[in-house]
C-alpha cells in the first residue's frame, strides 16, 4: 500500500472516531491499581495554600498521594478508583475554597467483549440497554452477526470486570477480547518461577522499561502479557530482558484463537444437545404416531395401568421430560433473564409453547389416572419435537453464521508463522540466518524472503528484484514487479526472486492489521436499515403473544359453544386440544430470530468480500448510503490522472540564464510537497549542467508562503520568488504579458498545466506540466453513466486544463480552480439539490470534500488523512473500483431486502396458516413441530442468503 509521508502507514487506517485524549498520566487499565490524574488549580498564592489542599486530598479514602505545585499552580494525585472517583477530587479541592481548571472528569476507554447466548435482536438490544445503564459506560454497540460488543467507558467510574458482569446479570455471557492498548502486545511463558514476589519482580523491571506501556501477569500459568511501543522496543528485546534480569526461561508463547475455538465448541453444543434430543424424540414420536398404528404393539402401548391411564402415555411422560427441563433449559434461563430485564425473545416464545403442551400433557396423564371415563390426547411428542427442531435450526443455523466471517478468517490467516531473520555485520555481509516466529520481528529487522514466500511484515526491499502477487490484499491477479526502494505488505507473496527486507512496520501498524481492523468494525457496526428490525422486534415479540391467545380463544370459545361442526375436530381431541395446538403453532412460527439475522449477516460477508476485492468498506452505513449515490465528484489530479506529473517544456520570458532560472526554481519548489512541484524540480536539476543545483547564499530561502490553490512565494537570497498559476500572478499585481497568455493557451488546448515562474514582479518563465490520464477512466465514467451515475470533476487547476482533461475522459460537469473548501462547497451546493454525493479524492486537499460529501472514497495510494477522512478506501488505487464498491453496495442492499422477505416471508404466510385460517376449508392445519421447522428453517433461509454475497465477482473486466 503505498500512502505518501515519511511515517507510512504508521497511522493505522481506522482511528477510534470516539476516543478522547486525556492528560492522564497513567495506563489506561483500572485493574493495575492506582492511578494519576494531573490538574490546574486557581487562587493558590503561596506554599501554605499548596500545603492545605494536599492535606485535603489525602483526607480522601483512596487518594495514595497528593503533590501540589504553588509555582505551577499544578496538581498530581495518585488514587485507587475502586475507592474514590476523580468528581470526588475535584470537588475536594472546590469546597477548600480553590478553582480547579483545565480537569479532565473523563477519560474514554475502549474494550471488546465477545458476548455469548444471543439469539435475536432482541437480546443484542438488551445486551446493548444492560450496558448503557451502568454508571461510567458511555456508548455501547452489540453485533448480533459478530457476538461482539464495542463499550466507551471512563475507567475512573467502572472497570472491565464490572463491564462483563452487567452483561452477565443480563443473562449473557460475556468474555473481553481486548481493550484500547492491544495494539501490539506479546504473550511471554516464564520457566523458573517460584512465587509470587518472583512475577512481581518481572512485572515492576519490564514497567521500567522505556516503550512498555503494561504487564498483566497469570500466576497459576506463569504467564506474562506486555503491550509496547514497536518503536521503541520489541517482543525479541523483552524476552532477552526477562532472561538477563534473573533466572528465569523466558518464550514466545501463542494463546489460541478463542473466537474459533468457541466458535466450534458452539457448533458441538448445539450437534450434541440436538442428537441428545433425538435420542429421545425419536422414539417418542414412534410410541404416539407410528406403533399404534401397528396392531401388537398397539395394544400393548394402550393398554391401562389404572382407570384411563395407559402404558403409552407414562413412557411418552418418560422420555419427554429429559427433554423439556434438562436439554430444554436453556430455554428456560434465556426467558428468566429475558422477562427480569421486562423483554422478551425467542426463548420466551419457546418456553411458552412447550410449557403449554407440556403441562397439558401432564394434566391429560393426572385426569386419566383419576378417571375411569376421561378421553383425551396428550401433546408430549409436540413439546419434545419442537425443542428438537429447534436445536437442528440452531445448529445448522451456528454452521452458516461461521461462514458468514471466513473473508475476515482468510485475512488474517494470510501473514506466514515464520521468517528468517538475518545479522548483518558492520561492513554489511550477512553473519548470520535464523528463522523466528513472526511475531518476534521488530523493527528494522533484516529479513530473507524466498521465492514463493510470503511476507511476514511490511518493509521495504534493500536487495534483490522479483515480482510480487498482492492479490490476496489488493484483489489485482497480475504480479507487481518489485525493486530496491520499493515497499511491500505482509501477507503478499514473492513470486521469484530472492529478497532482503527491512521491517518498517509491525502489529497493528501493517497494512494487513489495519484492513482487518477496519472490516471487523465494519461488521459490527450497525446498517441503518437494521432499525426497521431493531422497531419491529420491540413489540414483535408481545404482539405474537397476544396473537396466540387469540387464536386459541378464537378457537375454544366457539368450539365451547358449537359454533362449529364437531367434525371439524381431530379424532381423540376436543375443542380446548384444537384451539391449543393453534395457539402453540402461532407462538412457535413466528420467532424473530431471522429478523436480527438479515442485516448483520449480509454486511459481515460483505465487507469481508469487498477487503478481499480491494475495496474497504467502513462500516454499514457507508455500505447502505452507498447504494443511494447518484452523483460522483472526482477530483483530478492523483484520481481521474496518473498523478505523477511530467513537464514537457520550459520556456524563458526574460533576459534570465536557464541556468539561474531553474536554480532558483528548485530553491522554491523544493520546500513544496505539491506533485507538480516535485515535477519541475527534477526536469530543472536535469537543466543543469552536470545535473547540479548552485549552492550559494544566493539560494538560502526565507518567507516561505503557500497560497492555496494557488502557488508559492518566497525570497530566494534578495529576490523575491513566485511560482504558481495566474490567480497567484493576479492577487500578487504581476502583469502576464501577451506572449505568455499564448503560451498558456496553446498548452492548456493539449490539457497541460502551465506553472509560471515571476522574480521581483516580472514573469521570468514557464513550464509546461502534463499529468496522463488514468487509462480505464473514461471507461468507468462511461459505466456509472450506464448506472444512473453523473460524473463532474473538480478540480483546483485551470479551467482550460480541466476541461479537456474532462472532455478526454467524457465528463461534462466541471468545477476548476477550486480551492479544498471550495470543494466542499461545491458538494453542499449538489446535496441542497437533492443529489447524494460520492466524492472520490486522494490528496490532503481532498479531505474536507470527503468528509463533507455523502460517501467519501479514497484512493488507497492517497493520503493518511484523505484515507482517515473517507468512508470507502480503494486499496488498488485503482479508479475501476469505484464500480465495484457502488455495485457491491447495491447488491448489499438488495440481498438484505431479500433477507427481510425470507424472514418476514415464513411469519407473514405462516402464521395465518399457523392460527388456523386454512383448516375450516381444506382441512390443512400447522402442527406445532412443523411450525418448529420452519421457525428454524426461517433463520438459515436468510444466513444462507447471505453467504451467496461470498461469491459476487465485479460487473466488468479488464486488464492492466
Amino acid at each position: 500500500m503505498d500512502v505518501n509521508g515519511k511515517d507510512d502507514l504508521k497511522i493505522p487506517l481506522l482511528e477510534p472516531s470516539d476516543a478522547v485524549v486525556l492528560d492522564i498520566k497513567s495506563g489506561h487499565n483500572v485493574d493495575q491499581g492506582v492511578r494519576t490524574i494531573t490538574f490546574k488549580i486557581g487562587g493558590i498564592e503561596c506554599a501554605s495554600c499548596s500545603i492545605s489542599i494536599e492535606s485535603v486530598l489525602q483526607e480522601l479514602n483512596g487518594v495514595e498521594s497528593a503533590i501540589v505545585s504553588p509555582l505551577q499552580g499544578q496538581a498530581v494525585v495518585k488514587y485507587v478508583p475502586e475507592l474514590v472517583g476523580v468528581k470526588a477530587i475535584k470537588e475536594a479541592v472546590e469546597d477548600a475554597g480553590f478553582e480547579v481548571t483545565e480537569f479532565s472528569e473523563q477519560d474514554i476507554a475502549v474494550c471488546r467483549l465477545r458476548i455469548k447466548g444471543m439469539a435475536c435482536t432482541s437480546c443484542s438490544e438488551s445486551v446493548e440497554r444492560a450496558l448503557s445503564m451502568v454508571e461510567g459506560v458511555k456508548k455501547a454497540v452489540v453485533g448480533l452477526a459478530l457476538e461482539e460488543a464495542k463499550v466507551n467507558y471512563d475507567p475512573n467510574a467502572i472497570n472491565t470486570d464490572r463491564i462483563i458482569e452487567a452483561v452477565e446479570d443480563a443473562g449473557f455471557g460475556a468474555e473481553l477480547i481486548g481493550s484500547g492498548n492491544d495494539g501490539n502486545k506479546v504473550h511471554i511463558k516464564l520457566e523458573g518461577i517460584v512465587s509470587l514476589e518472583d512475577m512481581n519482580a518481572i512485572k515492576l523491571s519490564l514497567e521500567s522499561l522505556d516503550g512498555v506501556n503494561h504487564v498483566e501477569i497469570d500466576m497459576e500459568e506463569c504467564k506474562v502479557t506486555v503491550g509496547y511501543d514497536p518503536d521503541l522496543t520489541g517482543s525479541r528485546s523483552l524476552i532477552q530482558f526477562i532472561q538477563e534480569s534473573g533466572h528465569y526461561q523466558a518464550s514466545l508463547y501463542i494463546p489460541e484463537r478463542r473466537h474459533e475455538t468457541e466458535k466450534n465448541h458452539e457448533i458441538k453444543m448445539y450437534r450434541n444437545q440436538f442428537l441428545w434430543s433425538c435420542l429421545f424424540s425419536v422414539p417418542l414420536l414412534l410410541f404416539s404416531m407410528v406403533l399404534p398404528m401397528i396392531p401388537p404393539y398397539g395394544n400393548w402401548l394402550n393398554y391401562k395401568l389404572h382407570n384411563m391411564l395407559t402404558v403409552g402415555m407414562v413412557l411418552r411422560w418418560i422420555l419427554c421430560t429429559p427433554v423439556q427441563f434438562i436439554i430444554g433449559k436453556r430455554f428456560y434461563v434465556g426467558s428468566y433473564h429475558a422477562l427480569r430485564r421486562k423483554s422478551a425473545n425467542m426463548d420466551v416464545l419457546v418456553a411458552l409453547g412447550t410449557n403449554a403442551a407440556y403441562f397439558y400433557s401432564v394434566y391429560t396423564v393426572i385426569k386419566a389416572l383419576i378417571s375411569d371415563a376421561f378421553e383425551g390426547q396428550d401433546f408430549f411428542e409436540t413439546s419434545t419435537m419442537l425443542i428438537s427442531f429447534i436445536l437442528l435450526g440452531k445448529y445448522l443455523e451456528s454452521i452458516a453464521k461461521g461462514k458468514t466471517s471466513d473473508a475476515l478468517a482468510k485475512l488474517t490467516d494470510l501473514a506466514p508463522d515464520t521468517a528468517c531473520l538475518l545479522t548483518m555485520g558492520d561492513d554489511g555481509n550477512v553473519i548470520s540466518e535464523t528463522e523466528i516466529s513472526s511475531q518476534l520481528i521488530q523493527k528494522n529487522d533484516i529479513l530473507k524472503i524466498f521465492p514463493g514466500s510470503k511476507f511476514p511484515v511490511d518493509g521495504v526491499i534493500i536487495d534483490g528484484h522479483g515480482y510480487v502477487n498482492e492479490s490476496m490484499i489488493t484483489g489485482e491477479a497480475i504480479p507487481i514487479a518489485k525493486s530496491p526502494g520499493d515497499r511491500v505488505i505482509g501477507g503478499t507473496v514473492n513470486e521469484n526472486g530472492c529478497l532482503l527486507i527491512k521491517v518498517t512496520h509491525i502489529g497493528s501498524e501493517t497494512a494487513l492489521s489495519q484492513i482487518v481492523q477496519i472490516v471487523e468494525a465494519a461488521q459490527l457496526a450497525r446498517a441503518p436499515v437494521q432499525k426497521l428490525a431493531d422497531r419491529i422486534s420491540r413489540f414483535f415479540v408481545p404482539a405474537v403473544v397476544a396473537a396466540a391467545f387469540l387464536t386459541w380463544l378464537a378457537w375454544f370459545i366457539p368450539g365451547a359453544f358449537g359454533l362449529y361442526p364437531e367434525s371439524w375436530i381431530p379424532k381423540a381431541m376436543d375443542e380446548f386440544e384444537l384451539a391449543l395446538q393453534f395457539g402453540i403453532s402461532v407462538l412457535v412460527v413466528a420467532c424473530p430470530c431471522a429478523l436480527g439475522l438479515a442485516t448483520p449477516t449480509a454486511v459481515m460477508v460483505s465487507t469481508g468480500k469487498g477487503a478481499t476485492q480491494g475495496v474497504l468498506i467502513k462500516g454499514g452505513n457507508a455500505l447502505e448510503k452507498a447504494h443511494k449515490v447518484n452523483t460522483i465528484v472526482f477530483d483530478k489530479t492523483g484520481t481521474l490522472t496518473v498523478g505523477k506529473p511530467e513537464v514537457v517544456s520550459a520556456v524563458l520570458f526574460s533576459e534570465i540564464s536557464m541556468e539561474e532560472f531553474c536554480n532558483m526554481t528548485i530553491a522554491v519548489e523544493a520546500n513544496s510537497e505539491h506533485p507538480i512541484a516535485k515535477a519541475i524540480v527534477e526536469h530543472a536539476k536535469n537543466r543543469l549542467p552536470d545535473h547540479k543545483s548552485q549552492n550559494g547564499n544566493s539560494s538560502v530561502v526565507k518567507d516561505f508562503e503557500v497560497h492555496p490553490g494557488a502557488g508559492v512565494g518566497c525570497k530566494v537570497g534578495d529576490k523575491m520568488v513566485l511560482v504558481g498559476n495566474k490567480k497567484l500572478m493576479r492577487s500578487s499585481n504581476v502583469p502576464v504579458d501577451p506572449e505568455t497568455e499564448n503560451y498558456f493557451s496553446d498548452n492548456e488546448k493539449l490539457a497541460r498545466t502551465c506553472v509560471i515562474v515571476a522574480v521581483d514582479g516580472k514573469i521570468a518563465g514557464a513550464f509546461a506540466v502534463t499529468d496522463p490520464v488514468k487509462p480505464k477512466a473514461a471507461y468507468v465514467i462511461s459505466f456509472l453513466r450506464s448506472m444512473g451515475i453523473n460524473s463532474i470533476m473538480v478540480t483546483g487547476d485551470n479551467w482550460s486544463t480541466a476541461t479537456a482533461i474532462a472532455k478526454e475522459v467524457g465528463i461534462e460537469n466541471v468545477f476548476a480552480e477550486i480551492d479544498p473548501l471550495g470543494k466542499a462547497d461545491r458538494i453542499k451546493d449538489l446535496q441542497a439539490r437533492g443529489k447524494i454525493v460520492a466524492m472520490v479524492g486522494d490528496g490532503i486537499n481532498d479531505s474536507p470534500a470527503l468528509v463533507a460529501a455523502n460517501v467519501g472514497m479514497a484512493i488507497g495510494a492517497g493520503t493518511d488523512v484523505a484515507i482517515e477522512a473517507a468512508d470507502i478506501v480503494l486499496i488498488k488505487s485503482n479508479l475501476e473500483d469505484v464500480i465495484t464498491a457502488i455495485d457491491l453496495s447495491r447488491k448489499t442492499i438488495s440481498r438484505i431486502h431479500l433477507n427481510y422477505v425470507w424472514a418476514l416471508g415464513y411469519n407473514i404466510l405462516g402464521m395465518p396458516i399457523a392460527a388456523g385460517v386454512l383448516f375450516p376449508f381444506t382441512g390443512i392445519r400447522l402442527p406445532p413441530w412443523l411450525a418448529g421447522a420452519l421457525m428454524a428453517a426461517s433463520s438459515i433461509s436468510v444466513v444462507c442468503s447471505s453467504l451467496l454475497l461470498q461469491t459476487y465477482k465485479k460487473p466488468f473486466t479488464y486488464s492492466k
